[in-house]
Formats: structure tokens, C-alpha cells, sequence
């Protein structure tokens, strides 16, 4: 793993384990699931929430995850607000299906370039422990371009930003990436929000959904 990152990384955790992380440990062991999705038991069970989550998915929404690996807890260990997620995409219908476009890197990604996955595959319940699907205050126009704007930034193939640099225009990390698609389709530099920790600005999955244009329309947290 690339040392900034861990860096940058360890350095979030530590202050997010000292302000917030208390206060989540009594609230995650029980989820809070909307539209009674309740836990997942078993692997029938799994499919057919995961089945569920699909069948919601609209161009322009954007997913969440919370991985099983160490990373993906630290990752979740930025957010200020609330830490169940540690990654996300922007969804697009194609060919009557929903995929994910997200930017991700690591063993699952070796070259590190933006992904285009089914949805099946981006909400597999064998590497996550909770997903999540978010809704936008989006006019049809703005989703239109929303669409142009990914295929055209999945064209230019921007590797995964392994510093975290919300300066950076060539890389990106996944929360930047999908705030950079929702800024520019939007047109409003305000749309979501940034964090601040350690004297550095972020996006953290929490901004992606703790503000006004959004809406957690589905969650669940496997089991």
C-alpha cells in the first residue's frame, strides 16, 4: 500500500477513533434499515435483499458500501458522521441494467484505473457487511449530463489517487470522483460538501449523503 495513503490514512483514524468513533460502536451492532430490510441470515437471504437493492437502482444514484478488509474499516474511520460505509460508485443504466463506476485501487484493482462493475458484483455480500443506495435532488436535464460526464471520465480511465488530493484532476479517489461528477453536472461547487482533519481536506462517504441535496434511500448491514 502506498505510504502517503497509509499515512494520510493513519493519521484520519487516529483522530476519528478519539471524536467519533465511541459513539458508533452501541449503534452498529444493531442496523437501522430502511423499509424493513432487516438482517441477512443466510445466503438466500443475501441474494434476495442484494436482488432488492438492484431492482431500486435509477440512473444518477449513487452506492455505498463497507468492506470486510483492514482497509476498508479505516477507510470508514475518516467520516465524521457516520462511519458504516468505506466506498462508493455512481450508477448507470445500460442495456436495461444498473453498473457502478467507481474509482478504486488495491489488490482488487491492480492498475488502479476507473471501474465499470455490474451491480451484482459491486454489492457481492462475500467482500461487504453493509450496503447502502443514495438519491439525489436531480432534474432529468442534470442527469443527462451527469451520464455524458462519467462515460467521458471512464474514457480518460483516471488512475485512483493513492494521496488523497482533492487538487488533483488525473487521479481520484472514490468519494472525490463521485463529488467531481455531481459538481460539475450540477454546476455548483457547494453540491456536497468536504471534511477537514489534520489540516487537510477530504471527502468522506458520510459527505456523499449528510447534506441537503441527498437522500439514504436503502441500507442494510449484512450479518
Amino acid at each position: 500500500m502506498n505510504r502517503t495513503f497509509v499515512r494520510f490514512l493513519l493519521g484520519i483514524t487516529i483522530v476519528a477513533s478519539v471524536r467519533w468513533v465511541g459513539k458508533y460502536v452501541e449503534s452498529n451492532t444493531t442496523p437501522v434499515p430502511i423499509g424493513r430490510a432487516g438482517h441477512l441470515r443466510d445466503s438466500s437471504r443475501n441474494k434476495y435483499l442484494i436482488d432488492t437493492a438492484i431492482s431500486l437502482l435509477k440512473d444518477g444514484y449513487v452506492v455505498l458500501r463497507m468492506g470486510n478488509s483492514t482497509q476498508s474499516r479505516m477507510l470508514a474511520n475518516i467520516n465524521k458522521q457516520d462511519q458504516r460505509f468505506s466506498h462508493c460508485g455512481i450508477v448507470l443504466i445500460e442495456d436495461n441494467y444498473p453498473y457502478v463506476y467507481h474509482s478504486i485501487g488495491g489488490e482488487d484493482n491492480p492498475d488502479a484505473r476507473l471501474r465499470r462493475d455490474s451491480a451484482s458484483h459491486f454489492f457481492s455480500a462475500a467482500s461487504n457487511s453493509a450496503l447502502g443506495i443514495v438519491k439525489y435532488d436531480l432534474m432529468a436535464a442534470t442527469i443527462d449530463t451527469l451520464r455524458e460526464i462519467v462515460h467521458a471520465m471512464y474514457q480518460q480511465q483516471p488512475r485512483f489517487d493513492t494521496h488523497f488530493d482533492l487538487n488533483t484532476t488525473d487521479q481520484l479517489y472514490c468519494t472525490e470522483f463521485v463529488r467531481s461528477v455531481l459538481l460539475i453536472a450540477t454546476g455548483d461547487s457547494t453540491y456536497i460538501p468536504t471534511s477537514m482533519a489534520i489540516g487537510r481536506k477530504y471527502v468522506g462517504t458520510d459527505n456523499l449523503y449528510l447534506n441537503k441535496h441527498a437522500s439514504l434511500v436503502w441500507q442494510v448491514k449484512f450479518k
